[in-house]
């Protein structure tokens, strides 16, 4: 018998826990959601919807096994704590776990794991809770929405544009993308000019911004001309400013912050970063233990907790001065929060990241750093800096120049690999002092169009927007990428054909539906579902009255696109060929199908490498069905010769085996060996 039984998400943090509880608990794993929708009922929804939207649940495909493993652990034990992530997916497994698993309510705990360390394990142990239903609930009623307009949406697509797929969050986002290009193709350039004394004794350059009072605009050359013209060589200091300001520190991140921040400052794609963040929480050994090294990375607060502020706070006093300790910062919609969520931060503020480098990957250590000293910042006082304004005259044109110089880092101390203030010195300026410069350039611009959305762009759009979730928009712009509804331009984001179609559809039928406005409303719905303040089947009837008759009127008058004709003849029937999408992408088939059949085999181009090791065939190059690259034997299924490696056809020195060509370097396929 166990006497306690703790149920986690993931594999990778259950031995970490299970050590850090001792003897008395067993910690498992479910590996994530074990059930999930069936696609049984009307139109495949797996939800009654005639009957209060009833979810039909069934077992996650190859998680029938773990089920009974699980049953079996909690027949054996004389209590469950549920310790799923502490966010409303996590809460809608942990109740899915309780119910599935046949838990009873006596013998039960629901508990929130913040942070993998020992202290905060044991802590959390001690002080169980139950299931929120409310927030159960509302994880439940964004499911079913999302299988409804992804389903009906996307069968839609699909059968009239050949389109892959459509959703709730997702649509919404194409549209920002696609709106983007149509006011970059619209945009109008014009042009404009700006004019610049350059002063060599002292050296410094001021910038023409107004005549008079009036801010000056100049449209053409011919005007460029006409006021430098009307220019003397005297600049007389009219006005000069000397004011000293301050420069905040960043909050600590959520999730959405350090998703944009990773983009931005170390190139990581969304996915990339939740995936190591996510390694991060679980746990790292260090040699000495293994830990979490940071708190849960989904979340939208702000706060941090006390116990963390009065270790930072020593920390910054003892190595930065006493005089760089900060303050907590708030804003209006955070400042009350009480909740056990907390920013996304490192579990110990003594676990600096140049002292445990040597046990993290490059990635892990890059994301680590950024998010101890952005949160060590986040506590730290103020930078300050000097600024100067100097405004100079001649013949009431009116001269700029600017410069600051940085009193005091303050914050910067620990976040200026991120975040930089260069100093612009200026010479020492005195009221109606008169400047002298004969040179004076003009330079010719022109207005440019609103750029792309970049991955960090879109996210911060849609999170200001109050479109989906923090935690699920690295799914939602993998998905747009998948898809092919978007590709990558310097790594900005351009609408493809069916992209642009496909949103175009979904305007033309839904206009008031996939939109930021509803997308956003609904979002605040769910919330309040969560908050115990709506009917959570009340938001879904609400919905699928205004949505279903939409989907019923698409499928009668929504316009078939007709396939692309290849200017081939069928071989079979003589009807012309068409191209057609298919799972796999594009192909090329009879336009009569279903009554004629014939599909055009591809010609592939045989590349081959080299003669197989193993057997009289020819190792040629060959494709997955995603499109990666692998070596395989000609003989395939006779001989089962497969490499992700290029092989070469030169023999490693030290053991005779063929060579291969991995990551540019040249590697023995078997021993150790690598060709310097």
């Amino acid at each position: 018998m166990t006497k306690n039984l703790v149920i986690v998400e993931s594999p990778s943090k259950s031995k970490t826990i299970e050590k850090y509880l001792g003897k008395d608990y067993k910690v498992v794993s479910s590996k994530g959601h074990i059930r999930d929708l069936s696609t049984k009922g009307k139109y495949g929804l797996g939800v009654d919807v005639e009957h209060d939207f009833k979810p039909d649940y069934v077992p996650v495909k190859g998680k029938a096994n773990l089920i009974k493993e699980l049953k079996k652990d909690v027949k054996d034990a004389d209590y469950v704590y549920l310790a799923t992530d502490p966010d409303r997916e996590g809460e809608a497994i942990s109740w899915h776990l309780k119910d599935a698993l046949g838990i009873k309510d006596k013998k039960y705990s629901r508990v929130l794991f913040h942070e993998i360390t020992k202290d905060k394990v044991i802590d959390a142990i001690q002080k169980p809770t139950v299931i929120d239903d409310n927030l159960v609930k509302s994880q439940e009623t964004r499911r079913i929405l999302d299988r409804i307009i992804g389903f009906r949406l996307s069968k839609l697509l699909q059968a009239k544009i050949g389109a892959k797929s459509a959703g709730r969050v997702q649509s919404v986002a194409l549209k920002l993308i696609v709106d983007r290009e149509r006011e970059i193709e619209a945009f109008v350039k014009e042009e404009y000019w700006s004019v610049t004394a350059k002063f060599e004794k002292p050296c410094f350059d001021a910038s023409l911004f107004k005549y008079r009072e009036d801010d000056i605009e100049l449209k053409t050359e011919a005007e460029t001309d006409k006021v430098i013209a009307a220019l003397s060589d005297d600049y007389k200091v009219e006005y000069i400013e000397q004011k000293e300001q301050s420069k905040k520190s960043k909050f600590p991140f959520i999730t959405s912050t350090l998703q944009q921040e990773a983009s931005t400052k170390l190139g990581f794609p969304a996915k990339k970063t939740m995936s190591i963040a996510q390694k991060l929480y679980e746990g790292i050994d260090i040699g000495t233990e293994t830990v979490g090294l940071i708190t849960y990375m989904r979340t939208d607060s702000i706060r941090l907790s006390d116990e963390y502020i009065g270790s930072a706070y020593k920390y910054i006093e003892e190595h930065y001065g006493k005089n760089y300790i900060g303050y907590v910062k708030k804003t209006k919609k955070t400042e009350n929060v009480q909740d056990a969520h907390e920013a996304i931060r490192p579990t110990s503020v003594l676990r600096n990241p140049e002292e445990i480098k040597e046990y993290l990957s490059t990635d892990q250590y890059k994301l680590y750093r950024l998010i101890y000293y952005r949160t060590m910042a986040s506590l730290m006082a103020d930078a300050k800096v000097n600024k100067t304004t100097v405004i100079f005259d001649n013949n009431d044109y009116k001269f700029k120049v600017t410069g600051q110089v940085l009193l005091f880092p303050g914050y910067l101390s620990a976040y200026k690999d991120y975040e930089t203030s260069e100093d612009v010195i200026l010479p020492e300026f005195a009221k109606d002092e008169i400047y002298h410069t004969s040179k004076v350039e003009k330079e010719q611009h022109f207005t440019k169009p609103p750029a792309r959305y970049s991955e960090a762009k879109l996210i911060k759009e849609m999170e200001e927007l109050g479109i989906g979730r923090p935690s699920t928009y690295a799914k939602i712009i993998d998905t747009l990428k998948e898809r092919d509804y978007v590709t990558l331009e310097e790594k900005k984001f351009k609408p493809t054909t069916i992209g642009i179609e496909t949103t175009d559809k979904l305007q033309e039928f839904f206009a008031d539906l996939i939109n930021v406005k509803y997308t956003a409303g609904m979002e605040n719905d769910l919330d309040e579902v969560a908050d115990g303040k709506k009917v959570w089947n009340n938001v879904l009837k609400d919905f699928y009255d205004l949505f279903e008759p939409r989907v019923k009127s698409a499928f009668s008058d929504m316009e078939k696109k007709a396939p692309v004709v290849t200017g081939e003849i069928c071989p079979n029937c003589g009807n012309p060929l068409v191209i057609r999408n298919g799972k796999y992408g594009e192909f090329i088939a009879c336009s009569n199908y279903p009554e004629c059949k014939y599909i055009k085999k591809e010609e592939k181009e045989v590349v081959e490498v080299m003669d197989c090791p193993n057997c009289d065939g020819k190792i040629i190059e060959r494709k997955t069905r995603k499109g990666k690259i692998f070596y395989g034997c000609s003989n395939y299924p006779k001989c089962r010769f497969a490499s992700w490696d290029k092989p070469l056809e030169q023999n490693c020195p030290k053991c005779g085996k063929y060579l291969v060509e991995k990551n540019g370097k040249i590697k023995c396929s078997s021993c150790d060996y690598e060709q310097e």
